[in-house]
């Protein structure tokens, strides 16, 4: 099928059956009535004569509530009995769903990981999805039943039960999407779209009806939390359109309301910048004298990404007698992980090591920036016209990232909004 055949009008008005993969948020199924919601829309899908699979998450701090379970029995727990615990959130959602559509009339089944299966490597709480059989996906989907699929779980070659992380189930859907060679993934969420900023700090942010994958990558890997990372960078690689828009309103996926996020050919006016992007949980380390010789970042970041540690930017200071500083920014939830290995597995001699936890990042996106001058120069100087001092900068073909003093994000955000254009003028007015 092709999957632009909906560029110019709703599937609805093409009548054109479709394979839609339908995934709805934690909000989304918070409750009975919230998965009664979520059914009838796959209701409306199927009788706009889609075939239909669903991936759930489970209910709205359900996770959290496991997550802590496992915290009070052992601290220090067994991660593969820790994934068989968090990830019975999403079975109950999907046996639930199930029912739900049942009741209304749809041919439903339930599918947990290990049954379709979903396999996954063997990095239990962060695994990755190697392949899933849809031999059984496509049969039930073509005799009109919905599968129902909970998401972030699959199944390791140990036949152990895995989770992908946060946010997992947003990588289940894109990847039953790839799998199926679907036309479309619909992510329902708590919000309609992807913004031009956090609408919670900038009032007047605009939804954008298109974004390309590499935008979206971007921004989410930035501090968006609309889609996990992995999700986009899947979309990306099997050229799987996916659609942002809010589970809480009257449309559904077919009509189109919600946020595009496609290739970027098909997006036929690029911004030069299309989006603001903040992240408040950062933490920068500078490790300070260390000899400025060749080989030292290795010893410096090998250790790090073998405790799975994800250094983000990195600046090396001017060499003086020989001994440089490396300054580098990490979540900071693995703040902690990296003192620890800095101190006990890094062999490389160093004077001290200075952690500043304060600080945020925030990065202008856009594609247009690879055609665009200027874009960095308006960055700066609005910074500096508010008096936020940048710490540390990064930059790739279509971002640039400024670490500044946590206090200011807010601030900078709104200022770089306005600097850039990006206000919703209909909001304005």
């Amino acid at each position: 099928m092709d999957k632009l055949r909906y560029k110019n009008k709703t599937l609805k008005e093409q009548k054109i059956m479709a394979v839609i993969v339908a995934k709805f948020g934690g909000t989304s199924v918070a409750d009975i009535k919230r998965i009664e919601s979520a059914a009838d829309k796959i209701k409306k899908e199927v009788e706009a004569g889609n075939q239909v699979a669903v991936v759930v998450s489970a209910m709205s701090g359900v996770t959290n509530k496991l997550v802590d379970y496992c915290s009070e029995i052992s601290p220090m727990h067994d991660v593969r009995e820790y994934d068989t615990v968090v990830s019975s959130g999403e079975q109950i959602t999907a046996g639930l769903m199930a029912m739900a559509l049942q009741k209304i009339g749809i041919s439903a089944r339930s599918w947990l990981g290990w049954q379709i299966p979903i396999k996954t490597n063997n990095v239990h709480g962060k695994a990755r999805i190697e392949h899933i059989d849809t031999a059984e996906i496509k049969k039930r989907l073509d005799i009109n039943e919905v599968v129902v699929i909970p998401g972030f779980q699959g199944i390791t070659e140990q036949r152990r039960i895995s989770t992908l992380g946060r946010g997992g189930s947003d990588t289940s859907a894109v990847a039953v999407a790839a799998a199926l060679n679907a036309d479309r993934c619909d992510i329902y969420t708590d919000v309609d779209g992807v913004y031009t900023a956090d609408p919670r700090i900038v009032s007047n942010a605009r939804k954008l009806h298109k974004v390309s994958y590499e935008e979206m990558l971007e921004l989410a890997s930035l501090g968006s939390k609309v889609l996990q990372t992995r999700s986009v960078e899947m979309g990306a690689k099997s050229n799987v359109p996916i659609q942002v828009l809010s589970s809480f309103g009257e449309f559904i996926g077919s009509d189109r309301k919600g946020t595009l996020v496609t290739k970027e050919e098909d997006i036929v006016e690029q911004e030069v910048v299309s989006g603001i992007a903040h992240q408040k949980d950062e933490a920068k380390i500078t490790v300070i004298g260390v000899e400025d010789v060749p080989g030292v970042a290795a010893k410096l970041f090998k250790p790090l990404a073998d405790a799975a540690i994800n250094v983000d930017m990195i600046v090396q200071n001017i060499s003086q007698d020989g001994l440089t500083d490396m300054t580098f920014t990490v979540p900071r939830t693995d703040l902690e992980r990296a003192k620890k290995v800095l101190k006990e597995n890094i062999d490389l001699k160093y004077e001290d090591i200075a952690i500043t936890e304060n600080v945020a990042k925030v990065s202008v996106v856009g594609i247009g920036m690879k055609s665009h001058a200027g874009v960095a120069n308006t960055m700066f100087s609005t910074l500096a016209e508010k008096g936020i001092n940048i710490q540390v900068i990064s930059t790739s073909e279509i971002k640039i990232s400024v670490l500044i003093e946590q206090d200011y994000t807010e601030l900078a955000v709104r200022s770089l909004h306005a600097a850039y254009g990006l206000e919703d003028q209909q909001k304005i007015m």
